[in-house]
């Protein structure tokens, strides 16, 4: 979810919810601990005091770039373990993977 917030924020919690294709009351729960975790702010907005706006915080960014790079890295040294032709086969299946991607951050889930 804290993905999803840096890389879409901010956010109402409908939106946020229906982007993570989960139960209002859930997100709700996990927001409060977000920002217990100093990750994520979240404000009330002024036209409606019950709907809440979430965006990062310079911590949350900071969290997700660490466990962004932490997975590249992983990653890495797992494709380092292909043979020749895995990794020729997996560099040419790129430009649909990027596709592929684009496609599903179009759409909520």
């Amino acid at each position: 979810m804290l993905f999803t917030i840096v890389r879409r924020g901010p956010l109402g919690l409908s939106e946020l919810a229906a982007l993570e294709a989960m139960n209002p009351t859930m997100v709700s729960r996990i927001v409060v601990q977000l920002g217990e975790l100093g990750l994520i702010k979240r404000e009330s907005q002024a036209a409606d005091r019950r709907a809440a706006t979430v965006t990062a915080t310079a911590t949350g960014r900071r969290v997700r770039e660490h466990v962004h790079r932490e997975r590249s890295r992983a990653l890495g040294e797992h494709v380092q373990e292909l043979s020749d032709g895995e990794r020729e086969a997996l560099l040419a299946a790129l430009p649909a993977l990027e596709h592929l991607v684009e496609l599903v951050g179009e759409r909520p889930r």
